[in-house]
């Protein structure tokens, strides 16, 4: 006869592994994958990306190239009209695909925003965009000023959100773990300057260490934001902790 009480162990069935499985996906796609509620400058950019890469994949090719010619950073619109270019340089692709965007966004804005905000993360990706367009597009005026490149580089086109995803990427190794807090950005500038030594664009050669170095000296800032949203959640949470429920019914006014 069977001991009364014991506990029997009976093993899943396959419902049941896909249920557990199905909750594992949601954990880990919830901490990685951009969403509205606490990742929506991630969220809403990518979705700008995503039409941006739709229409120039899907739409007339001479108005794809009107519209991108008139987004480029290059030192002539710099010159004339730096205020919009910088807005629309952002807002472009660079490469016939989505997908690589959607992977680098989702480790490096969505973390970045979840530990110090949306406009936070706003500021350190616009700041790190325009310190490094204006860095690498520098030198080809200077250039063109010296004789060195003939005029056409100054309508070279330059347009893409790698600068401000580097910069993001900086600013977020100073919220990681003291071993990766150094590891980051270390392997990063190493693929950069491999990328620099074997290519051949000048701008990008600039640019992209231009924006990492500008994360990394985001580092102090980024860590006061966190630590303030933590103290503030923490305060929060605390507070409606503490607070007493309140009764239903009417509230009983002081005679």
């Amino acid at each position: 006869m069977a001991e009364t009480g014991q506990c029997t162990l009976r093993p899943l069935g396959g419902a049941g592994r896909a249920r557990r499985l199905c909750r594992a996906l949601r954990r880990v796609g919830g901490r990685l994958l951009p969403g509205p509620r606490r990742t929506p400058f991630t969220l809403g950019y990518l979705v700008i990306l995503l039409g941006t890469s739709l229409y120039a994949r899907l739409g007339d090719p001479v108005s794809v190239r009107e519209a991108v010619d008139a987004s480029s950073s290059d030192v002539w619109h710099l010159v004339h009209d730096p205020l919009r270019v910088l807005a629309l340089s952002g807002l472009w692709a660079a490469g016939p695909l989505w997908s690589p965007y959607l992977l680098a966004f989702a480790v490096t804005l969505a973390p970045l925003e979840r530990r110090i905000g949306a406009l936070r993360t706003l500021q350190v990706f616009a700041t790190g965009h325009v310190l490094a367009t204006v860095a690498s597009e520098l030198p080809i005026g200077l250039q063109v000023l010296s004789g060195r490149l003939g005029p056409s580089a100054l309508h070279r086109v330059d347009v893409g959100v790698s600068y401000g995803v580097l910069t993001c990427l900086g600013a977020l190794s100073g919220l990681l773990p003291r071993r990766l807090r150094v590891a980051v950005p270390v392997g990063a500038a190493a693929v950069l300057l491999y990328r620099s030594l074997t290519g051949d664009d000048p701008v990008t050669a600039v640019g992209h260490p231009t924006a990492l170095l500008a994360g990394l000296l985001c580092w102090f800032p980024v860590r006061r934001w966190a630590a303030l949203r933590t103290a503030r959640r923490e305060a929060r949470w605390a507070a409606a902790l503490a607070s007493p429920a309140e009764p239903a019914g009417e509230p009983v006014r002081p005679e």
